[in-house]
This record gives structure tokens, C-alpha cells and sequence, in this order.
């Protein structure tokens, strides 16, 4: 199939719509590649992709698509009474995607549980747990920009779809042609049916209740009644939940950024909804600068990410995801053992590219450290099979502003990240020091970690031949230096082999990703891998000790260097 014949197959369709006709009618040979040579593709994370009309893009047939296939997966393996629950977020097309969606999955005799409006991600990863569904899906794309929307897939422990389940949904969506007339139901009448029910007010309670219940430091939260707090949800679905939560663990001095309480798709005040991008606090700023805040706190559309920045001697700072990572998982420590809760078998979970520094903070406190590939289905999957193992995991956490803390959800939770990273700077607030001074005081036990990530973006179809290009040639010839530091070994992590001086000397535990480790005689790490929902390919390094800094900047400009 080439994208021309697609393209005339689309403007043959008789039941293409007057919208869809008027988008196609004249685009140019390069438009017509991009949005037909080949469907967006379907894996654990779902879908992700630009709105508009195509294979390749984001849109009610691809939804409807996309749904009977999950929803015949679903019926087939028992789940048709339990149900899906759908969600979405504030962009644009979200609520009629899921409402498709809902109405396609009733129309092929699954229940649904359709959210009233739209929610948190973290919440709707909570409700398939409560709620006893067979599946999830949440129509978001995230932290992407304005023009993307996306279908996040959960399975029955409300976490992301396991990668065979993700195997036999693709499979069934190639066999549903996109043009066809798929069934669907009007959610009203699948309502008076019995075969969708709403979500609302009440999941919101029973889900702040669990949110809440990882509050560990009442105390300290009213000792330090005079900590400020600006907040914003970016015009996404945090609006309601995140100061709310805040307000009931007993924070008084909460200011919101009013233009950013709206929720809006096209996200107005921001070039991007991202909140590990600093730039997109310039708004929370200014509120902050007004009300001489402590500490300035963000969420992304769907409230799964979560970012922060701490007043510091007169100037706002950055705290990295990785910093944030290490902070959380020394004060839940803190805080559960001056509870008097802390489970015997503990445990923490963190990404391969996360910081080392969380890993030292684990061991001191007496922690297991656990280690999986990127993407939060992975430390949701090793969560699960610690706790069948009796281990509690106290948080896991992964470098791009993802945090899950408790084990009421499978999924990046920025709601509850808010609410007891709040807690954790009252605590420091009390002891005369801001978050800036907490993390001094980790290096100072545990010596300096520097990190960063260099992202290389190649769009297009020859973006996507580069990516691979690139991947290949590290693979196929292992750099025996980078930037001047002598590599020690290569882990390639799609079979998991462990390289030393060209030979093979072991094997990983971590295979089956698209992945390559360099270890550095310097103790320092190079991780390379495509993104798994952007043209992009990320380069993460993490340096420990001594001159850390200046060999991160060695590093960063090797990764630069192979754009």
C-alpha cells in the first residue's frame, strides 16, 4: 500500500464526512505521505499522533478502530461484564474520541465506565483497580504539544498494556479497515441499556482519600503555615483535584494561576504544556514573584507528570525530575520511619536512565532498589511481582517528572507527587531549609550527581530511517571512547548482551528494548534509545563524583555531536 492509493481510497470513501473531504482536498504529495504511508502504530503505550484526518493521524475512525479491536480482545478473554473504563483530558476532539470510543465498545456488548469529564490519568489508573474493569483507555497525549492527541491503553491491574496484549490488539486492528462502518452506540442509549455507566463525584472522594492517605507529615505541613505555594495545571485536567488535595491535607497559602485553571486544548499562555520544560513556568513565576512564594508546582494536561521549582536564596530553582526522585524517596523514608510504618520488606523502583543518587538513598535507608526499562508499564509490571512477593514498594519513580507513590494506582501520579512534595518542603521549611538545602544535604552524604538528557529530533520519514541509522551503527560498532573517557563495557539491551573490549563477557536481565548502555571507566553512564512516543532519539548521561559536572559537559556535547 502506498500513501497515494490510501489517499484515493479515503476520497472514494462514500461515507467520508464534508470536514474530512475539505482537509484532504489538495494536500500536497509530501502532505499525502505523511498522513498515509503507514497507520500510526499500536504498542503498549497505545496510540499517539498530530490530529487529523488519515492512517496516521489521530481521529474518530482511527478511535473506533482502535476500540472494536480492544473491545473483541476484552470480550474474548471473559472481561465483557467488567467493562472499560474510558477516560480523557481537555484537548481538543478528546471528549467526542472517548464518547466514540464508549459508544463503539458498548455497540460490541462490552460495559463502560465513561467518566462524566475529564480527569486525571492517575485517577482513571485507580478506578480500573477499584472499579474491578477488565481494561482502561485515556484519550491523551500528555506532555505533547497542542496538536497531538493520543489513546493510552490500560489492562485489568491499571497499568499499562502488557506487551502481548499490545501484540494481539495490533493484530486485530490490521484486520478492521478504518473506512469500514464499525458500529457504535449513542452514549445516552448505551446508558438507559445498562451497558454504560457514568464515573463521577464519587471516584473523585474515594480517589483524594487514597491520594491523602500518603500523607505522613500533618504536623509539619501546620507548623509551617507560612510556606507559600503557586500552583497550575496548564489548563489540563489537574485544575480541580491538585488544589483541592492540597487544601485537605491542611495548606492554607495555596495561590493557583488563574489563566492556567481554564481548561484549553490549545493551551493559550504556553508554547507547551510540558512542566519539565522550565520555560512553561514563566506565568507561575510572575504569581510567584508577587506573592514571595517557597515553592512553584505544575502538573501536565492529564496530571500524570509533575514538576517543581524552589525558592533559593532569592531566585527560583529548578528541581530536576531526577533531583525530585531522590528527595521524595529520602523523605518518604524519613517520614514512614518517624511514622512508624515502614514495611520490612521495602522497596523502590526507578528506570535504567534515572539518577544513581536514588539508588545510595535506597541502600542507606535499608531499601531494595529495583531497576527496569523506561516507560512506567515496566515499574508498574516489577511492582506487581514485588508485592506477589510480600514487598511493599514505597515509590517508584523515573527521571522525566514521572512519580507513583502508594499502591492504589499503576501509573505516574502527579496528584499525589503534588501533595506530598508539599508535605516534604513544610518539612524542610520547619528545619529552616528549602528543597535547594535538602538536596546539598544528599550530595554532602552521598557525593554530587549530575545528569542530563540531550534529545536529537529527526521527524518525517527520513527522521525515522536516521533514528535507526544511528542505532544501528552504536550497536554494530561499540565506541571505544566518548568524549576522551574510555568506554569499560556496552550492554545492548535488545538481547540483553554485555560487551568488554569487543567481547561478549555476560549477560543483562534487562533485554527486549531498543536500548544501548555504555559504562565509562569513570564510573560515569551513556544511555542512547528512540523515544517510544516522539521523532526523537534521547541520549541520557549520568555522572557521579569529583569533577562530575565537567565531565557532564564532555558528555553532553559527544551527544550533540551525533545529530
Amino acid at each position: 500500500m502506498t500513501g497515494r492509493s490510501e489517499y484515493e481510497r479515503w476520497l472514494a470513501c462514500p461515507t467520508l464526512t464534508q470536514d474530512e473531504r475539505a482537509e484532504l482536498a489538495g494536500i500536497s504529495e509530501d502532505e499525502i505521505a505523511s498522513r498515509f504511508f503507514a497507520p500510526l502504530s499500536f504498542g503498549t503505550a497505545g496510540l499517539r499522533g498530530v490530529m487529523g484526518a488519515g492512517i496516521n493521524r489521530m481521529n474518530a475512525r482511527v478511535v473506533a478502530q482502535t476500540t472494536l479491536a480492544l473491545a473483541e480482545q476484552v470480550r474474548e478473554t471473559g472481561g465483557a461484564e467488567r467493562g472499560i473504563a474510558v477516560c480523557f483530558d481537555c484537548r481538543e476532539h478528546s471528549r467526542e474520541f472517548a464518547e466514540t470510543a464508549a459508544g463503539v465498545a458498548a455497540a460490541a456488548g462490552v460495559k463502560v465506565l465513561l467518566f462524566e469529564d475529564m480527569r486525571p490519568t492517575p485517577e482513571l489508573s485507580f478506578a480500573i483497580r477499584r472499579e474491578g474493569a477488565a481494561a482502561g483507555l485515556n484519550i491523551t497525549a500528555s506532555h505533547n504539544t497542542r496538536e497531538f492527541n493520543g489513546y493510552k491503553v490500560y489492562w485489568a491491574d491499571g497499568a499499562q498494556l502488557p506487551p502481548a496484549e499490545a501484540d494481539v490488539i495490533a493484530a486485530r486492528m490490521a484486520k478492521i479497515d478504518v473506512l469500514s462502518d464499525i458500529p457504535m452506540m449513542p452514549v445516552e442509549e448505551a446508558e438507559k441499556a445498562g451497558l454504560l455507566r457514568k464515573l463521577g463525584a464519587e471516584t473523585d472522594e474515594t480517589f483524594l482519600e487514597a491520594v491523602l492517605g500518603q500523607c505522613r507529615g500533618r504536623e509539619a505541613i501546620k507548623a509551617a503555615s507560612g510556606m507559600r505555594i503557586v500552583y497550575t495545571p496548564f489548563h489540563g485536567t489537574g485544575y480541580r483535584l491538585v488544589p483541592e488535595a492540597l487544601y485537605r491535607a491542611g495548606f492554607t497559602n495555596v495561590v493557583c494561576v488563574d489563566e492556567q485553571m481554564v481548561p484549553d486544548g490549545t493551551f493559550p499562555t504556553v508554547k507547551s504544556p510540558n512542566p519539565e520544560d522550565p520555560a512553561g513556568f514563566g506565568l507561575a513565576l510572575e504569581y510567584a514573584s508577587r506573592v514571595n512564594a517557597d515553592l512553584v508546582m505544575g502538573t501536565d494536561p492529564d496530571a500524570d507528570r509533575f514538576a517543581c521549582l524552589a525558592l533559593h536564596k532569592g531566585e527560583y530553582r529548578v528541581i530536576t525530575g531526577n533531583q525530585l526522585g531522590a528527595l521524595l524517596l529520602d523523605y518518604l523514608i524519613g517520614a514512614r520511619t518517624r511514622a512508624g510504618d515502614m514495611p520490612e520488606k521495602a522497596a523502590a523502583i526507578k528506570s535504567l536512565v534515572s539518577t544513581g543518587l536514588a539508588a545510595a538513598v535506597a541502600e542507606a535507608g535499608g531499601l531494595r532498589m529495583e531497576e527496569t526499562f523506561t516507560g512506567f508499564k515496566f515499574l508498574a509490571e516489577r511492582m506487581g511481582e514485588l508485592e506477589a512477593e510480600g514487598w511493599e514498594t514505597v515509590m517508584c519513580f523515573e527521571e522525566a517528572i514521572g512519580y507513583l507513590i502508594g499502591g492504589f494506582a499503576r501509573d505516574k501520579d502527579g496528584v499525589t507527587a503534588s501533595v506530598v512534595t508539599a508535605e516534604m518542603a513544610a518539612y524542610h521549611y520547619g528545619r529552616g531549609m528549602t528543597l535547594v538545602d535538602a538536596l546539598e544535604e544528599l550530595y554532602e552524604r552521598f557525593g554530587r550527581y549530575e545528569e542530563k538528557t540531550v534529545s536529537l529530533v529527526m521527524p518525517g520519514l527520513d527522521g525515522m530511517e536516521r533514528r535507526r541509522a544511528l542505532m544501528e551503527s552504536l550497536r554494530e560498532e561499540h565506541p571505544a571512547e566518548i568524549a576522551g573517557i574510555a568506554v569499560a563495557s556496552v550492554t545492548d539491551c535488545l538481547d540483553g548482551a554485555v560487551y568488554q573490549g569487543g567481547e561478549k563477557t555476560g549477560e543483562s536481565p534487562l533485554r527486549g528494548a531498543d536500548v544501548m548502555k555504555f559504562s565509562l571507566v569513570s564510573g560515569d553512564t551513556v544511555i542512547v534509545r528512540p523515544s517510544g512516543t516522539e521523532p526523537k532519539i534521547k541520549i541520557y548521561m549520568l555522572t557521579h563524583g569529583g569533577d562530575c559536572a565537567a565531565r557532564l559537559d564532555k558528555l553532553v556535547g559527544w551527544a550533540k555531536s551525533l545529530a
